[in-house]
């Protein structure tokens, strides 16, 4: 699925610089806020759901190739965040939904491979 799909069928407003996300494919999901758990059961072209808004989501992230995060109920990265993020090809992503409400659309759209 392409991340494009996801953006436009959950209504996510893009944080970091807009690029070309049809070409960004996701294979699977993921959602933790804890940054342990994420980095031990996440897989890479995976789309992590959290509320957490800090740099360290943007490490965790490239660490694991993973290309997307949506950050949940309106948290916001600051600035240096999201520049982080553009710096490693992370794209950001904010929903003001919780992460439960984000999981359960993801996996209506057919988003279901762990």
């Amino acid at each position: 699925m392409d991340l494009q799909q996801i953006v436009d069928y959950l209504h996510l407003r893009i944080l970091t610089t807009k690029r070309d996300l049809a070409g960004i494919t996701v294979e699977s999901g993921y959602i933790s806020d804890l940054l342990s758990c994420v980095m031990t059961g996440a897989k890479s072209k995976a789309i992590w759901v959290t509320l957490i808004a800090h740099s360290n989501i943007v490490a965790v992230a490239s660490l694991l190739e993973l290309p997307a995060i949506i950050i949940t109920e309106d948290a916001q990265p600051d600035v240096p965040t999201i520049s982080k993020a553009d710096d490693e090809g992370i794209i950001l992503l904010s929903s003001p939904l919780p992460s439960f409400q984000i999981v359960g659309q993801l996996w209506d759209l057919g988003l279901r491979g762990m």
